[in-house]
């Protein structure tokens, strides 16, 4: 649940000139997504503005203009990384013959699909650029590729299913490899490229079967130098790896449920761990970080419930989201000491995670971020963050100390919902808004000053603060929202501020111990059950103009 929540609220659209797209904010990039409406010709920029921020295009999604047959040209930029088939097909583009060429479908030096009249033997021109994800999926024409130094990625499913692959050419200029680039082709077929239950082409490690090794050790007479997506992926029997010095990056769900795998030896030479690298490893122990690694993907440990600790070096600036998603079992991690996004969800789940240390460089700090960390009892929050976002510390059932540092200007939707210990919290005086159900459940917390610039006190942001005694309004308050200060049965007496003019629906409803509360010239209605079942209220005093609600009194005996 917690992961399914981080990943919807990571997906971010913004639309430019009529064309969708999809943002990522920590690579400050974007992906051309669904447009089933686009027709004529369509230019898509370099570059696109959404907020304040510029973003890069760098891709063009499954399915973008899928089935578009009004849409007759495209250019596409020189950013584009990643392009897929599935993209263009149905489109006029790929329907009118009169584009493609002996058997390629061509966009801008970038090949997006191939059929049966292509040339068995086929060396891709030095003019282009880019081959399309899937372009050569299903191809039964095709017998050799040679790829030149222009290439630098085989994309996911790029020759999946040719059937009569049997050789290709992969160059040192290709860095990376897609998941199941091959599958289902002749060559991955062919046993004999088979060995040890490892299939490798030129250097590069594509796939592994069930007959690999408990205890793997790469031992090439040539080092293997690139491993692809997904090439260890559900390998249940997998124990052990030891990754050798040539390897630079861990791609991908490399490492994918290997749910009985235990340790991981990486090199100092990866500076890179792909997205979803070890997920799901439930029995993975040790995976030592190099000091020089330079990115921690998405989800990288997420579900690793027996890592127990994590040391990360100084280049890492940004720990993406989920990296570290239920790792039940981890009780320390040293943070980079230059680090500068904690994104969605990074820890939610490390239910043993005791302290952490946020260093100074700081200046986000994802919703979900610790969400569930029940051993958490102490947090300084730096000076650079501004906001404590959505559920941030939601369920930290042992936090009893939370420092907010001058600047923060707002307490995020249930930022410390669950925080059962949460004793005392000084509120900044830049604060001014607490949102929903903020501090719900802070059952220890017996006092709290609303500084005067607070201008939103949410639906339930204190409801169920058990302890809590006594409660002045801040000045600048002009409505006490619903449910606000609901069930905080301790509360005695409560002092409303001059300008308050709105108390919404069960703003103190069943707050028992309620005797007192010191009414305003300047308040216009109450809401209904607003006061409901508070049983020892005196005769309120209020002004005869106000409007007040159904039950607003119920039980006020």
């Amino acid at each position: 649940m917690l992961l399914a929540a981080v990943l919807v609220a990571n997906a971010q659209d913004a639309l430019y000139q009529d064309v969708h797209y999809t943002i990522n904010e920590n690579r400050l990039t974007a992906e051309v997504t669904l447009n089933p409406k686009a027709s004529g010709e369509l230019f898509i920029p370099e570059t696109i503005v959404a907020g304040q921020n510029r973003y890069t295009v760098t891709a063009v999604g499954e399915n973008a203009f899928k089935g578009c047959k009004n849409l007759t040209a495209v250019v596409l930029p020189k950013t584009i990384e990643r392009v897929y088939r599935s993209a263009f097909e149905g489109t006029g583009i790929y329907l009118n013959k009169e584009n493609w060429m002996n058997g390629c479908l061509w966009i801008d030096s970038v090949l997006i699909a191939t059929d049966k009249t292509i040339k068995p033997r086929f060396v891709v021109p030095e003019s282009a650029r880019l081959i399309a994800a899937g372009a050569f999926k299903g191809n039964k024409t095709i017998q050799r590729v040679e790829l030149l130094q222009n290439i630098t990625r085989i994309d996911h499913e790029t020759f999946r299913d040719c059937k009569n692959l049997q050789k290709i050419i992969i160059p040192l200029s290709v860095t990376s490899i897609g998941e199941e680039a091959f599958t289902g082709s002749g060559i991955y077929l062919n046993e004999k490229k088979w060995k040890k239950g490892a299939f490798i082409i030129d250097d590069c490690l594509i796939a592994t079967n069930n007959d690999l090794p408990a205890k793997y050790i790469f031992k090439n007479k040539i080092p293997i130098r690139l491993i692809a997506e997904r090439a260890f992926a559900n390998r249940k029997n997998l124990r052990s790896v030891t990754i050798p010095a040539t390897i630079t990056a861990i791609p991908t769900a490399a490492f994918y449920q290997c749910e009985n795998l235990t340790e991981v030896l990486i090199p100092e030479s990866v500076k890179e761990v792909g997205n979803f690298a070890f997920y799901n490893c439930g029995l993975l122990k040790a995976a030592t970080m190099p000091k020089g690694l330079q990115r921690l993907g998405a989800g990288v440990f997420y579900g690793c419930t027996n890592l127990k600790e994590q040391v990360l070096g100084d280049a890492i600036e940004v720990l993406e989201r989920a990296c570290f998603l239920m790792c039940r079992s981890i009780k320390s991690i040293v943070l980079p000491a230059h680090l500068r996004r904690i994104d969605d969800g990074v820890f939610a789940g490390c239910a043993s995670l005791e302290a952490i240390e946020l260093p100074p460089t700081l200046t986000h700090l994802g919703e979900q971020a610790f969400a569930g960390c029940a051993s958490l009892r102490k947090v300084v929050i730096p000076a650079g963050i501004n906001s404590l976002a959505k559920q941030t510390f939601q369920g930290c059932s042992r936090l009893y100390r939370i420092d907010l540092p001058d600047g923060l200007y707002a307490i995020g939707d249930e930022a410390l919902d669950g925080c059962i210990a949460l004793e005392k919290i000084n509120i900044p005086v830049s604060t001014f808004r607490i949102g929903v159900r903020a501090f719900h459940n802070c059952q220890q917390l017996r006092s709290i000053a609303l500084v005067d610039h607070i201008h939103a006190i949410e639906e339930g942001a204190f409801m169920e603060c058990k302890l809590l005694e006594d409660i002045t309004l801040p000045a600048s308050l002009k409505s006490l929202d619903r449910g606000a200060f609901a069930q905080c049965v301790s509360v005695r007496t409560v002092k409303l501020n001059p300008g308050l003019k709105t108390i919404e629906d069960g703003a103190f409803c069943q707050c028992r111990s309620l005797r007192e509360v010191q009414w305003n010239d300047s308040l216009q209605s109450i809401g209904v059950d607003a006061f409901l079942e508070c049983k020892n209220l005196r005769t309120p005093l209020f002004p005869p103009t106000v409007r007040i609600g159904k039950n607003a009194f119920k039980g006020c005996k």
